[in-house]
C-alpha cells in the first residue's frame, strides 16, 4: 500500500470538502488514487459536504420525548435546506436518532452522529445541521412539558413547571426569553435597559428597541410631551410582548398574559428552552 501523505489528503479534502479520516480512508482503499478516491467519496455521499455546511437551514423538524412520569425531556432541532427534505424518511430517522442520543447522554452527544450527518448530507444533496439540543431533569416537585407547533413542528418548546395543574398547556409558552420576576431579571431588562444577550443571544438590545420605536413617523407625529409615554407602550407590547415569555399574549386568552395564566394556575418555571428553524 503506498504511504498516503498529510498533503495528499489535505488535497482530496479541499477538492472534495469531506472529513479528513474520510478522506484518508479514501486514498488508502485506492492506493494513493486522487480520482478514484474522489469517486468512492462521492459514492459514499461525502464529497461536497463542507460546501454546503454554509448554506442556511430554515427548514427541518423539532422533536421531543417526555419520560412517563414528566420528570425529564429532551428536545432536538434538526435543519435543512427544503421542506420535501424535513419530510423524507431518511432525515426523519436521523432526527429521531439524535433524540435519541441526546435523552440517552445528554446535549453534545449528537456530536457523535457526525459523520453520519455528514454522509446524510452528502446523499440528500443538503447542508443537515444538528441546530439545537436540550434536556431538562425535574428537580423540587416540578414536572417537565414540550410541545412542538404543528403542522411542520419548525418550533418547539421545553420547559419545567413547578406547580399547577397537569393540564397547563406548553402550546401557550412560545416566547424567546424567560424572565423571573422573583430575581429582578425583568426589572433588570427594562429599566437599566441592559442588552437582552443574557436571555437567548438576541443581537439586539432594549435600548436600540426603544431608539427605533422613538424615531418612527408614528411616534415623531404625535407631541413631544406624550413620545416617551407611547414609545413605552409600543415597546412593553411589541417587543416585550413577542419576545419575553411572562408578557407574551397567552394564546388561549387574549386578554390574559402568560404570566397571569401561570398565576392564575400558581404555577412557576423554572426552565425554558425554545427552538425554532427559520431562515
Amino acid at each position: 500500500m503506498a504511504e498516503i501523505s498529510a498533503a495528499l489528503v489535505k488535497e482530496l479534502r479541499d477538492r472534495t470538502g469531506a472529513p479528513m479520516m474520510d478522506c484518508k480512508r479514501a486514498l488508502q482503499e485506492t492506493n494513493g488514487d486522487m480520482d478514484a478516491a474522489v469517486r468512492v467519496l462521492r459514492e459514499k455521499g461525502m464529497a461536497g459536504a463542507a460546501k454546503r455546511s454554509d448554506r442556511a437551514t430554515p427548514e427541518g423538524k423539532v422533536g421531543y420525548r417526555l419520560a412517563e412520569d414528566s420528570k425529564r425531556g429532551t428536545m432536538v432541532a434538526v435543519g435543512c435546506e427544503t421542506e420535501p427534505v424535513s419530510n423524507n424518511d431518511e432525515f426523519l430517522a436521523f432526527a429521531k436518532k439524535v433524540l435519541q442520543v441526546v435523552e440517552e447522554n445528554g446535549p453534545g452527544a449528537e456530536a457523535e452522529l457526525e459523520e453520519e450527518r455528514t454522509q446524510l448530507a452528502g446523499k440528500l444533496g443538503e447542508n443537515v445541521v444538528v441546530a439545537g439540543a436540550a434536556r431538562f431533569e425535574a428537580i423540587d416537585g416540578a414536572r417537565i412539558a414540550a410541545y412542538a407547533h404543528p403542522p411542520r413542528n419548525k418550533i418547539g418548546v421545553l420547559l419545567q413547571v413547578r406547580g399547577g395543574s397537569d393540564d397547563l398547556a406548553p402550546d401557550g409558552l412560545h416566547g424567546t426569553y424567560v424572565v423571573d420576576d422573583a430575581v429582578g431579571e425583568i426589572d433588570s431588562v427594562r429599566q437599566s435597559l441592559s442588552s437582552c444577550e443574557t436571555f437567548g443571544n438576541a443581537l439586539v438590545t432594549v435600548a436600540q428597541e426603544r431608539e427605533i420605536y422613538a424615531s418612527t413617523d408614528e411616534v415623531q407625529s404625535k407631541p413631544e410631551q406624550a413620545r416617551d409615554k407611547i414609545v413605552e407602550g409600543m415597546l412593553n407590547k411589541r417587543f416585550f410582548g413577542a419576545n419575553v415569555l411572562l408578557d407574551q399574549e397567552w394564546i388561549h386568552d387574549s386578554s390574559q398574559k402568560v404570566g397571569d395564566a401561570l398565576k392564575d394556575e400558581g404555577a412557576e418555571v423554572l426552565e425554558f428552552e425554545r427552538f425554532e428553524l427559520t431562515a
